[in-house]
Parts: structure tokens; sequence; C-alpha cells
């Protein structure tokens, strides 16, 4: 039987405040002089997600408990140090942790502020736990595009802390990627990578469409699923999908396992890598989500090699970090 947990393992889709730990949760709620259930369980149901949702807007509400929290650089930082001994635990090498800065600006931190603070506890929970831990910053969907634009001109020249890309998550129902063609061009002219979040609503177009404006790397991207053409388009793009198998499940992204389109993707030969999206609000982790895929899938010890593989060379890694990173997963494959 295979140990899922004694492999080593890349993540390319995890959000920081839907990460948080509810010892630093405690930790951050006392900072911030706000009460919270003093059992576990009680506060596990004010912040994670107990079977299925009704939406994917459902399941963002959960995040509306943490907002409050995470308005600190002090916050911010032992958030992140704190999700980089997270994936430590998982036996991660390498990490790229998302989060939306402008919701963190809720008191008197500056976009800057929170960014950077983000990336201190990143790289020192690098340096501590010998996670390589990178950054990616989120736009929100439903965001006007001009704020979107401050903000991500307000950062673009931290790429020597360790960001390395941006990203657009939130409403995906009301704001198809059609809609959003400048902001993602602007986004692509400063120079740096991008992924998306597409095809958690159900909306294949919005994955295609995305492909089409020269984007190589999708979240989620469930609703390729049952649909030949689509799979056949994105495989032809080369593009790389960081699949959330929990986190869909609950959202209804899939409606059940057999809609998650995981089987139809391998046997089109679709680049694919396995993530949490959010340890805390799915209450997973990434062995847990690893152990889903052998007893859900059957997926084999070769297959996550694969995914791995996949998942360093769509990374936004340097070269050179990918190249030690891929001679770090042989060694241990």
């Amino acid at each position: 039987m295979l140990n899922v947990n004694e492999l080593v393992k890349t993540e390319l889709h995890c959000h920081l405040d839907g990460s948080l730990s509810l010892g630093v949760i405690r930790q951050l709620a006392q900072m911030a002089k706000i009460t919270i259930p003093a059992e576990d369980e009680a506060l596990r149901k004010l912040v994670s997600v107990h079977g299925k949702v009704d939406s994917l807007m459902a399941y963002l509400k959960l995040f509306d408990f943490v907002r409050p929290l995470l308005q600190t650089a002090t916050a911010l930082e032992l958030a992140a140090y704190d999700l980089v001994r997270q994936a430590a635990s998982d036996k991660v090498i390498y990490i790229e942790v998302r989060f939306a800065p402008e919701l963190s600006t809720d008191q008197d931190l500056t976009i800057l502020e929170a960014v950077s603070a983000v990336l201190v506890g990143l790289n020192r929970g690098q340096e501590d736990f010998g996670v390589v831990a990178k950054l990616l910053v989120c736009g929100l969907k439903q965001t006007n595009t001009n704020q979107t634009k401050e903000l991500f001109s307000a950062i673009a020249d931290l790429a020597p802390k360790g960001l390395v890309g941006f990203d657009f998550a939130g409403n995906e129902a009301d704001y198809p990627t059609e809609e959003l063609r400048d902001i993602i061009q602007f986004t692509q002219s400063l120079g740096y990578p991008m992924t998306f979040h597409a095809g958690e609503c159900g909306c294949v177009t919005n994955v295609i469409q995305a492909l089409e404006l020269g984007i190589r790397r999708i979240g989620h991207g469930t609703a390729l699923t049952r649909n030949p053409e689509a799979i056949q388009a994105f495989v032809n793009s080369g593009a790389t999908l960081e699949m959330c198998l929990t986190s869909n499940l609950q959202t209804g992204a899939a409606d059940s396992i057999e809609y998650f389109p995981y089987r139809e993707l391998v046997e089109a030969g679709a680049n694919i890598t396995i993530n949490t999206d959010n340890r805390t609000v799915s209450n997973t982790t990434l062995n847990r989500e690893y152990q889903l895929f052998v007893e859900y899938f059957g997926t084999s010890k070769a297959d996550f090699y694969r995914f791995n593989q996949n998942a360093i060379q769509a990374s936004f890694a340097s070269e050179e970090e990918k190249k030690v990173l891929l001679e770090l997963l042989d060694q241990q494959y």
C-alpha cells in the first residue's frame, strides 16, 4: 500500500487566508482582540466547510471570519510563516502561496506593506523549514479594474523578494473571463507570469478564453469535465491545471466524484497538478488530497511523480530553482 505521507510534493494553488491553522487563528484573534470559541470543534465550524455548500460564493463567505485577523503586518507575517510550516509537514519542497492584499487594507496597511509582510513570513519559513516558498498576488475579479491596476503596479518591483506571479480569483459567475480581458492584458504587460481561476462555476468558456489570452496555468478548470473538445484545446495549449479535489466537491464545482475531470484529463495527456486550495476552509492537507486520489482513482506513485514534475515545470520559480527541484524530486521518487 502506497504511503502518500512519505512522498515529497509541490503545491501551486494554496490561498493564505483559507489556510490559517487553528493555533494561528487563536494567536491572531488574541492580537486583534477578537473573541473566538474556546473549543477547537466550535472554532472549526466557523472556519471550515462541513459537507457540501450551496455555491462557490457560499464557500467564499467563510473567509469573512478570518478577514479581520489579517489586518496588520505582524499578523500577515505570522500567517505566511505558519503556512510554510504546514507545507513542510506535508513534505512539500516547493509552494506558491497566493493571497489578495486588498482584503488586508481595512485598517492602516498599504498594499505594499501587506505584500511585503507576507514575503517576510514566507522567506522566514523557507529558511526555517527548508521549503522553497514563493508568492502569487491575487486580484479580485469583482474589484474595479483601475484599483487592480494600481494594486499590481504598487508591488511590481518585489520580484527579488519572492513575488513570482499574479492571479485573478473571486466571483467567476458574474465576471467572465472576456469581461476581464483588458485587466488581464495589463497584468501580462508587467512582465510576470499569470495563473487564473476559471471553470470553477460550471462555465468552460472561461477556461477557453483564458487560454486564448495566453494564460498557461488554470486554477480548478473543473468545467472541462465531459467536454472532449475543450479538454483537447486545453491539452493542445500546453497549459497546466491546478486541481483542487476536496474544494471542488464542497463547492459543487464537481457535482460528484464522477464529474471530477481527473480521468478524462489524464487519458488526454493533460498536465495536471494536485493542490489543497484552502487547507483550513476545506479542512484538508496535501497528504489528505493525495490519499483521496489513491482511494478514488487508484493514482500511483509514478502518477504522483509525473504530477509533481508538471508542477515544477509550470511553476513560476527561476530556471535554476526548477533544475534543483526536479533533481530533488528525481532522488525521492
